[in-house]
């Protein structure tokens, strides 16, 4: 049994002994019955206008909630629908209360999400209308008023996002390009003069719009300061060679170089104002001292000729050069001369130092060459001789190398500028080639000059006999002094001699025997004999009486020789 039915039954007991305690009381006081059943009447009426107002707050609540329930599933079926949810299915047969209990409490729990999502939509919205707002792009089109579904809310997160991304990334290259727009403005002396560059400098950098057309237009515009700034950079660059230049022509020394030396850094308006301010001057200077510069220039035009390999020719039809009357036009022309040979040599610089380059070896492998022939290099003492002689094969191997490459070069560049590469007035090929056939030519030369030489000498020797040499000093021996000359013995002398061996052309010991000459006054013929210093040669090796002499592979005798001095 339920404790409210007890208590029913419990309520019925106490009325009914409240009820008999009344009738009691009554008795005891002696009232009467018709007094009595009026107490009673109104005791049943309290009763039960008692009960009767207490069912009928019940009903009224039975009533608030099962109005309550309808607007709950009508208001949660709204929810629902607008939330994109399933809707609400209560599990069971729940009572009136249980059942308006749940869905209050579903409701509470729709409108707390759409709530949320209105909460999340708007603060979404108002990111994108200021990110919009300064990036310049349309705000995205999400309706306000319905409730965005979880999916929608997602996609405007990461549009959001994205938008704050591209802020951050347009707003970097606008802060780096107008560092370098305020560099260049403060490099070029420039105050802004538009709307637009006063903008970029002057305004707030959060005010900005960070459009792309605004972007482009800032690049655009860091690109002409740039451009300004370059050639701002190009002019001074070439005024500060132009004064280099004029210093060096007009000798200017380097006290009053010096004093210029501030306005040689830097691109600056000022710079370049106080730059054209110093050419101005030398060149009015230069004006007064015109011999003196166009010597200096055509000295360095003669450079540039031995750098270009001119020829004498091409040297010659350059006339201005040989002319004495120092006028602004003769300047003029050197002027014009020297800035054409400059580029001229700039353009090919690559060709001739590769030629350079093979002058130089070509003039070491001629040094060589002239050392391989000299005899006396044998005497070198510290090695020099082998250095050398790596040093040639190394250069013989390098210079064909060279000429190779060089060749390919100058064959691309004549293809490319229809015109042959010539060097001191010669095709480079044909250049090499006659050093090669001069070369060649040159030791033919010598070759037959030491043969004749050698020929004239032999000829000379059998004539004349073989001229005293002084003998070279060996290590480890001592000088032969004359006393220890005139200890030495007769007889060896006279065998030594009496019939000595002619030298060979081509080397060998030559020692002179000893001829008789007739004397002008026609007296007796006197013997001479020589002592060399050297050591005697042995008898077995050069007897007394040997009677023949060996010249060139020939056998002559002692009277052949004796009737040739004759």
């Amino acid at each position: 049994m339920r404790r409210s039915d007890v208590l029913a039954e419990e309520s019925v007991l106490c009325l009914q002994k409240a009820l008999t305690h009344l009738r009691e009381i009554w008795e005891l006081i002696g009232i009467p019955e018709d007094q009595r059943l009026q107490r009673t009447e109104v005791v049943k009426k309290h009763i039960k206008d008692l009960l009767d107002m207490m069912i009928a707050e019940e009903e009224s609540l039975k009533e608030r909630l099962i109005k309550s329930i309808s607007v709950c599933q009508k208001e949660l079926t709204t929810l629902c629908s607008e939330l994109h949810v399933e809707p609400f299915q209560e599990e069971g047969e729940p009572t009136i209360l249980q059942l308006e209990k749940d869905l209050r409490t579903q409701v509470e729990l729709m409108r707390k999400q759409k709530k949320e999502r209105k909460q999340e939509l708007k603060r979404l919205q108002d990111q994108d209308q200021e990110l919009c707002e300064v990036l310049c792009t349309p705000r995205c089109d999400v309706h306000s008023d319905s409730v965005p579904t979880l999916e929608e809310l997602n996609q405007f997160r990461q549009h959001v996002a994205a938008l704050r991304e591209t802020k951050a990334s347009r707003r970097e290259e606008f802060v780096n390009i107008k560092k370098q727009i305020i560099l260049c403005m403060e490099e070029l002396d420039h105050t802004p003069d538009t709307s637009f560059e006063r903008d970029v400098v002057c305004e707030d950098e959060d005010a900005f719009c960070l459009s792309l057309e605004n972007i482009a237009t800032l690049q655009k515009l860091l690109w002409q300061l740039e451009m300004r700034k370059s050639q701002n950079e190009a002019v001074c660059e070439g005024l500060r060679a132009q004064i280099r230049e004029l210093w060096d022509r007009l000798q200017i020394p380097v006290e009053e170089r010096e004093a210029v030396a501030m306005v040689m850094t830097g691109s600056k308006a000022k710079v370049k104002k106080a730059l054209q301010l110093e050419v101005d001057r030398l060149e009015e200077l230069k004006m007064q001292n015109l011999k003196k510069v166009i010597e200096a220039i055509r000295a360095e035009l003669a450079q540039y000729w031995d750098q270009c390999f001119y020829s004498q020719e091409q040297k010659q039809a350059f006339a201005p050069f040989y002319d004495e009357d120092y006028t602004e036009n003769l300047l003029q022309l050197h002027d014009a001369e020297i800035v054409r040979l400059r580029n001229y040599y700039e353009s090919h610089k690559e060709l001739f130092e590769g030629v350079q380059k093979w002058e130089e070896s070509w003039r070491l492998f001629l040094e060589f060459e002239r050392k391989a022939s000299d005899p006396s290099r044998f005497t070198n003492r510290g090695g020099n001789l082998l250095k050398e002689e790596k040093q040639r094969a190394k250069l013989q191997k390098t210079l064909p190398k060279l000429e190779e490459e060089l060749k390919v070069q100058i064959e691309t560049w004549e293809q490319e500028h229809a015109q042959p590469f010539v060097v001191n007035g010669q095709k480079f090929v044909e250049y090499v080639t006659e050093q090669w056939e001069m070369h060649r030519l040159e030791k033919e030369r010598a070759k037959q000059e030491r043969q004749l030489k050698n020929k004239k000498q032999t000829e000379t020797e059998m004539l004349y006999g073989s001229a005293p040499r002084t003998p070279n000093k060996r290590r480890g021996l001592a000088p032969t002094t004359p006393g220890k000359v005139r200890k030495l013995n007769t007889t060896t002398m006279s065998n030594a001699t009496a019939n000595s061996s002619i030298r060979p052309v081509f080397g060998g010991t030559v020692y002179r025997s000893p001829v008789s000459r007739l004397p002008p006054s026609g007296s007796k013929p006197v013997l001479t004999s020589t002592c060399s210093g050297k050591k005697t040669p042995r008898a077995g090796r050069h007897g007394a009486d040997k009677e023949n002499l060996e010249l060139n592979g020939s056998i002559l005798s002692a009277r052949t020789v004796k009737g040739l001095q004759i």
